[in-house]
């Protein structure tokens, strides 16, 4: 018997069962719709977060102060330590491959104008940091080399602070607010960044100069971080061994010290993100995959059922001269069309759940093709080996005590 006249004879069978065929698949369907939907959340909430993280600033590398281990056994944790000056930033703009730097300390202060007031994230910066970010500013300027070396009172809104001290679409450049009790001119404000790679809000903050905020508000002699943004993606590494060597010199830091600053990359933090966002992801999927052996447990049960429901027609059909093999086959094929056309539906309904998610709730979500041919490849071996025994037992009926079976 020609293969052809067998896939024939298999959907035939299928379609003479048509209810049970349809719950048969159902098994598939659901596993595979779940993989589907939870391999494109995944990968889409991957590409989001590199890219939240990305917008961060262009080839940024961050050097934070280190830890703090002071006398008598006081320790602080990272960013604790005193030995990060406006003088290191200094020096690490000649350090070979560098491009920009910006200082970078921050406190939380009330910023008030007339009857509204709002307390957010004052940052005192240079002026390489809009360059650094890829940030433009949307109304009036950012502050310059001038403001920086004068401490001048000075100020760049967010737009989020701006919106709220003096209403959305308001250009307030040039106005007067208060600063704790210092009066700052506004300088222009920050067009709309959005959230951060570490979620933080960063239209809610303000910027001043940094020598403004260290002498005129904290009073502080170091800074929390340094911004620094490599020539070229190529040039990263070398940029960081030129600053990891020029910070140990200015701190007399001897061989054999440890660093009392640290250096983060965008793509530590974007590995940090996407490692875990990836495991989450990992497990969805498993879970999901037992709902795909599930369904081919359930494929094998039917099939065994369909092997006692039809012995009399498999013995009519050894005894008319059909070959084990030919039986075998049919019973074969049954199952593999259940587990590719259930697969094929499951497909289907994980993209639509994946759209529906993306629409209605704003998630991320991308299905990588190779997620799709994995889903009909496993599809297919689950009906080849759940589908296998069933077959071998038809094939292997007896014709006699078939056409006897009632």
């Amino acid at each position: 018997m020609s293969i052809l006249m067998t896939i024939r004879i298999a959907l035939k069978a299928l379609g003479r069962n048509k209810m049970r065929t349809a719950l048969t698949m159902l098994g598939m369907i659901i596993g595979v719709a779940a993989v589907i939907a939870m391999v494109a959340l995944g990968t889409g909430a991957q590409a989001m977060i590199e890219e939240q993280v990305r917008t961060a600033g262009t080839n940024l590398i961050t050097v934070y102060a280190g830890s703090f281990n002071g006398p008598g056994g006081a320790r602080g944790g990272a960013g604790s330590s005193s030995r990060l000056t406006p003088e290191d930033a200094e020096s690490l703009r000649d350090v070979p491959g560098v491009q920009y730097v910006a200082e970078s300390a921050s406190t939380r202060l009330q910023l008030i104008h007339g009857n509204q007031n709002w307390n957010t994230s004052v940052e005192g910066t240079s002026p390489d940091l809009p360059a650094i970010r890829s940030w433009p500013v949307k109304y009036g300027s950012f502050f310059t080399d001038d403001d920086v070396r004068t401490a001048s009172k000075v100020i760049v809104l967010g737009s989020n602070v701006s919106d709220t001290l003096f209403g959305e679409g308001v250009d307030p450049t040039d106005v007067q607010i208060r600063v704790r009790n210092h009066v700052f001119r506004v300088l222009g404000v920050m067009s709309s960044k959005g959230s951060s790679g570490g979620g933080m809000n960063m239209d809610d903050q303000v910027f001043i100069p940094h020598t403004t905020l260290l002498k005129r508000i904290t009073g502080q002699q170091f800074i929390q971080r340094i911004y620094v943004s490599a020539a070229s993606a190529d040039a990263i590494p070398t940029v960081i061994s030129g600053v990891t060597a020029t910070l140990r010199t200015a701190h007399g830091l001897a061989d054999g010290d440890e660093d009392d600053f640290m250096i983060q990359t965008l793509d530590d933090i974007v590995a940090l993100r996407t490692q875990t966002t990836a495991t989450m992801t990992n497990l969805l999927a498993g879970i999901a995959g037992v709902s795909l052996v599930v369904g081919g447990i359930g494929i094998m049960n039917i099939m065994l059922v369909s092997v006692t429901e039809r012995t009399r027609e498999i013995g009519l059909r050894l005894a008319i001269g059909a070959r084990s093999f030919d039986v075998l086959l049919q019973f074969l094929i049954e199952a593999i069309v259940i587990s590719i056309v259930g697969g094929a539906a499951g497909i289907a309904i994980g993209y639509l759940v994946s759209e529906l998610l993306r629409i209605y709730q704003g998630m991320a979500a991308s299905i990588p093709i190779n997620a799709v041919l994995i889903a009909v490849l496993f599809s297919a071996g689950v009906g080849i080996f759940f589908g296998f025994y069933p077959a071998r037992k038809a094939a292997g009926l007896d014709p006699i005590v078939a056409l006897k079976f009632e």
